[in-house]
């Protein structure tokens, strides 16, 4: 019978009795697995830029804290701002003074007007005084709309939700208009790998891969393993090393720029696979027992790497067996 294997090409046929079964070896195609290191990088790297120049009089994050877009991570001041401020706040009340005694000379002028007491060219001109100034502090209110928006823009926000890689400045720091306050990494992570350049042209997009536990050595523990895939292989090779993408599921906790261990297919090999029960092991000798006609004879073997296939576990065989032989497994 023929079982399919995910993403490979396997045939293994075999038939039954009543207290073993037969099975007959034929080349496997399994995937070549190389381990390298993936380093954590983050989609996007914004920095927090102050909008205004003045003194950090403010720092609200550190280091490796969470934020979220809108988010106040700091506070510049420019004593300037104040200055101007109270500068407008006196111009705007001499020229509402100036606006009120301004009415106050239209109204007595309209009298009078109404009255026949005066031409009305003297009404007319009481009244250009009156829009004169009108407009005057209508300027002094937009000059000052302007003031107080510069002196909003002296607090920091978060650029994107993620979190903070550094923050280069110190409180009572003076900083200039777009100078970096903090840097947020946002979008999510992802795995960046680096493999030598005769490997190009085994990686393909969406290709399945095992990523290790957070640390630099291989881990044994299934359970601290994950799986991911290639989402993208740059069509340019630099240096001799070709550049390609992994997609990973809860990688928040990792730190960006740390390296972590990934095995990826890299091409493929023909090899002959057995089941993991033929396989028996005695005093240190491993052997798979073979029917020759009618009569079972056990054969020193040399097994290699271990392969999962529709749930069953099989073993691959460097020595000993050839293709179309039988094994006889429990």
């Amino acid at each position: 019978m023929r079982r399919p294997l995910t993403a490979l090409t396997i045939a293994v046929v075999f038939a039954t009795s009543a207290s073993a079964a037969d099975f007959v070896i034929e080349p496997t195609t399994v995937p070549v697995m190389k381990s390298v290191f993936g380093q954590v990088q983050s989609r996007d790297t914004l920095p927090a830029r102050a909008r205004i120049g003045g003194t950090v009089v403010e720092i609200l994050i550190d280091e490796g804290d969470a934020v979220q877009f809108g988010d106040e991570i700091a506070n510049v001041v420019d004593e300037k701002i104040a200055l101007q401020l109270d500068a407008i706040n006196s111009r705007q009340a001499a020229i509402e003074a100036q606006l009120e005694n301004a009415r106050t000379n239209v109204e007595r002028a309209r009298k009078l007007f109404e009255r026949g007491t005066v031409a009305k060219t003297r009404l007319d001109e009481q009244q250009t005084a009156f829009d004169v100034l009108q407009n005057q502090l209508d300027a002094i209110e937009a000059d000052k709309s302007v003031i107080v928006q510069q002196a909003k823009e002296g607090t920091v926000l978060a650029p994107a939700s993620g979190r903070v890689l550094s923050v280069p400045v110190s409180q009572g720091s003076v900083v200039l208009a777009g100078e970096t306050i903090a840097r947020i990494a946002g979008g999510g992570y992802f795995l960046r790998l680096s493999l030598p350049e005769r490997h190009a042209a085994g990686i393909k997009q969406g290709d399945e891969v095992t990523v290790g536990a957070r640390g630099l050595t291989p881990s044994d523990d299934g359970e601290k393993l994950t799986t991911g895939h290639v989402a993208k292989v740059y069509p340019e090779i630099s240096d001799g090393r070709v550049t390609a993408d992994v997609e990973v599921d809860n990688l928040g906790d990792f730190f960006v720029g740390e390296r972590t261990l990934v095995t990826i297919p890299i091409g493929s090999r023909e090899t002959l696979l057995v089941p993991r029960p033929a396989l028996m092991t005695r005093h240190g000798m491993d052997y798979v027992t073979v029917l020759k006609g009618d009569e079972e004879t056990e054969v020193t073997v040399i097994p290699g790497e271990s392969f999962t296939i529709d749930g069953e576990d099989f073993i691959e065989i460097l020595t000993g067996l050839r293709a179309g032989d039988t094994v006889v497994a429990p």
